[in-house]
């Protein structure tokens, strides 16, 4: 019964994840700005973290599947 929740949540945590780590990682390479009027060596460490947190979860509720 509670599969399907789990399984929406782990799909928004993965999308979300590979989405910030993809869109971190082009902007990385065309030296942009990661976050508009953020210090690069502060927006760049918490882009990163967030993305994989987001992967870590969507891991962890496919785990719980």
């Amino acid at each position: 019964m509670d599969v399907l929740p789990a399984a929406f949540a782990a799909t928004v945590f993965l999308l979300f994840g590979a989405a910030l780590l993809a869109w971190t990682g082009a902007r990385l390479v065309h030296r942009a700005p990661v976050a508009e009027g953020a210090r690069p060596v502060v927006a760049v460490p918490v882009a990163l973290l967030a993305g994989l947190g987001a992967l870590a979860l969507g891991v962890w509720c496919l785990g719980r599947l």
